[in-house]
């Protein structure tokens, strides 16, 4: 049984017994965590269920929070890390949705094409939904305990962090406590995993050029290789998203196509797939 079908069954037993789930999509940048949303909602919607889908990008802070929030940070990047997002305003919609069936969704929407490719909020969607599906890039990641992150552990750990990098780190670390309320609503926890983590330059730069085709907004290559540090720099793979495989209620492995090439627990893709993720520069640009 394919991820899809073993979610989407999943999906009508909990539905049948009154309840609304919340399943979690984590997967790094330009992994085709969209792609795989649609195709479950085009699913879901032939089985009589309706699918929100909503990103943790969707509750960036806006723009002039974003700024505030993200100053000083190594990467030059104005959204992303955590502390960028302000995840109460998920939540604010999944909680009441949660509590009766003739509760509405809401949720908060950000456009990525606004101020020149640096997005803004643009007004929340509302409707009727069975079922959620909440995707990003650092869904799931918890905070580690501070002796994790001691100088001399991340000297060992991360040896090609500089030292304001490694600042960065430890402060994106203590703003993952604000997102564990909402990390806590989710029921289902899918991963899409890279065989190697120097795949998700190239798929985002793919991504990009793709929407700079159909008249999207769209940012230069250097642009996009900050945003690419600033997730696998802000919250090293090694340390951040191994913890979440372990978790995960269902991985997809991708080769450098993006094309499946495994699919399973996240306990077997801990064993098999699970591999050190050294983000060095030439891993990111």
């Amino acid at each position: 049984m394919s991820l899809e079908d073993a979610l989407l069954a999943w999906c009508q037993g909990e539905t049948r017994s009154g309840r609304r789930p919340v399943i979690g999509l984590n997967g790094p940048v330009g992994a085709g965590k969209s792609t795989l949303a649609r195709g479950l909602q085009q699913r879901f919607a032939a089985a009589d269920l309706q699918l929100a889908v909503a990103s943790i990008d969707d509750a960036y802070l806006p723009w002039q929070q974003r700024l505030e929030a993200m100053q000083g940070n190594p990467y030059g990047v104005n959204r992303v890390p955590p502390g960028s997002h302000d995840p109460s305003a998920l939540l604010a919609g999944v909680r009441p949705w949660r509590s009766g069936a003739d509760q509405e969704l809401e949720l908060p929407r950000f456009d990525k094409t606004l101020r020149a490719g640096q997005g803004d909020r643009v007004a929340p969607w509302r409707g009727a939904a069975d079922a959620l599906l909440l995707e990003g890039w650092m869904l799931g990641c918890q905070p580690l305990p501070d002796s994790r992150l001691s100088s001399e552990a991340l000297k060992e750990l991360q040896p090609h962090l500089n030292a304001a990098e490694q600042a960065w780190l430890l402060r994106c670390n203590q703003a993952l406590v604000a997102y564990q309320p909402l990390w806590q609503e989710l029921d289902q926890l899918l991963m899409l995993w890279p065989s190697d983590w120097r795949w998700p330059r190239r798929w985002r730069l793919q991504a990009e050029a793709r929407q700079r085709r159909s008249g999207g907004g769209w940012m230069p290559a250097v642009e996009l290789d900050r945003l690419v540090q600033a997730t696998l720099k802000s919250l090293p793979p090694d340390l951040y998203q191994g913890p979440v495989l372990a978790r995960a209620n269902g991985v997809r492995v991708l080769d450098r196509r993006r094309r499946c090439v495994w699919e399973g627990s996240g306990e077997a893709a801990l064993q098999h797939w699970a591999q050190p993720c050294s983000v060095s520069s030439s891993a990111t640009g």
